[in-house]
Parts: C-alpha cells; sequence; structure tokens
C-alpha cells in the first residue's frame, strides 16, 4: 500500500475541512454526521480520527476557517474604500441582504448559517462564533467612524460601536428570516430582505430618515 505523504495528509484535512464547511451551513452541525462528511470527502468513517480528535474539533476549525474568510472579504471592501457602487459598508450590505447569498447558504456568510446551531454547541464552537462576531462589530464600527470623519459627522465610539451591534444584528436577523420563509412565501422573503437592505444602507450613510 502507497504510504501517505504529509502533503496528501494535509489535502485530505483541508477536504473534510471544506466538506464540513458545506454542510454545517446547509444542515447545522449537529445535522450532518461523520459517516456522512467522510462519504462526501470521500474517504471511511474511521479516517475521521486520523485528522480530528472529535466532530467538535473539527467544528473549531471550520468556524474558524468560516469567519476568517468572511471577515476577510469585508476588510478587502473597506480597504478598497469608495467606489462608483457606493461605500465599503453599503457594498457589503447589499451582498449581504441579496437573494444570491439568501439562495446558496452552503457558501453563504456563518453569521447566519450558524446563528441558531451557535447556543447548542460547545463553549469552544460558541467561544469562535463569538469571536467572529466581535471581529464584525469591530470592523462595522471602524468604518462607520470613518465615512462619519469623511462626511463631517461627529461619530463617538460609543455611537459607532452600538450602531455596528445593530448593524449586524438586523442583517442576520434579516437572512435568517428570509431563509426561513422562502420557500413557502418568496414574496415575504424578498420583502424582508429589500426592507433591512434599504434600512440599513441608509444608516450606514447617515440617512436614516431614508
Amino acid at each position: 500500500m502507497p504510504r501517505i505523504t504529509k502533503e496528501d495528509k494535509a489535502r485530505n484535512r483541508q477536504n473534510i475541512v471544506d466538506q464540513a464547511g458545506r454542510m454545517f451551513r446547509t444542515r447545522g452541525i449537529d445535522g450532518a454526521g461523520i459517516a456522512d462528511l467522510m462519504n462526501a470527502a470521500g474517504m471511511t468513517h474511521g479516517g475521521f480520527y486520523n485528522h480530528f480528535a472529535s466532530k467538535d474539533a473539527l467544528a473549531v476549525e471550520v468556524c474558524n476557517a468560516f469567519f476568517a474568510d468572511s471577515l476577510g472579504h469585508l476588510a478587502q471592501e473597506t480597504e478598497k474604500g469608495p467606489e462608483a457602487s457606493g461605500s465599503p459598508l453599503a457594498r457589503v450590505l447589499e451582498g449581504y441582504l441579496s437573494a444570491q447569498h439568501r439562495d446558496d447558504p452552503s457558501g453563504g456568510c456563518p453569521s447566519a448559517s450558524l446563528a441558531v446551531d451557535s447556543w447548542r454547541q460547545s463553549d469552544e464552537v460558541q467561544a469562535v462564533y463569538a469571536k467572529g462576531v466581535e471581529g464584525y462589530l469591530t470592523g462595522f464600527a471602524a468604518e462607520l467612524t470613518r465615512e462619519a470623519i469623511a462626511e463631517g459627522r461627529d461619530l463617538t465610539p460609543a455611537q459607532a460601536r452600538e450602531q455596528a451591534v445593530r448593524m449586524l444584528s438586523e442583517m442576520v436577523g434579516a437572512m435568517v428570516l428570509a431563509r426561513a420563509v422562502n420557500r413557502v412565501e418568496p414574496a415575504l422573503s424578498d420583502e424582508i430582505l429589500g426592507a433591512s437592505r434599504d434600512h440599513l444602507v441608509a444608516s450606514a450613510s447617515g440617512d436614516a430618515s431614508r
């Protein structure tokens, strides 16, 4: 039998993480069994423990990868600065509260796909989720402050933090609700996304009356 190299083992491990990422988003962490994960990865059930001590350990690694990718996207948008398509926050909100994001939970942001799942998991998994939430709040608050300064508006750090909390809470809540009713009430789902998107984009630009 050919010997598995370190490179092969690393690829196999990443394959498990990738498959788990898709399943965790669509089925939830508890809804994705190890046997299903390994079958999707093209490996045997027993091979799982060559890479992870437990499913919980896999969940921690997957959630870390989720948020690293998602927060990386936020950082890329803020680095671009304002464009013809709008401010960085407006672009993030437009993309997040879109039908495309709603209809593709397997590749979507973990803030919504794991929002209901996180509280059922171990403290270690929940800590990763909390760290990801904090990353969003920090990034949002920093960008809200930058935009306020650019527009000559006063915004204290406490106000920026509070606005960031409200923004993240509404966008995640809207996505969870939109997905929850989409199959049977697609018009309602679109309405939820549209109303939240319009409100949040206006709020981010300092025009909450829009």
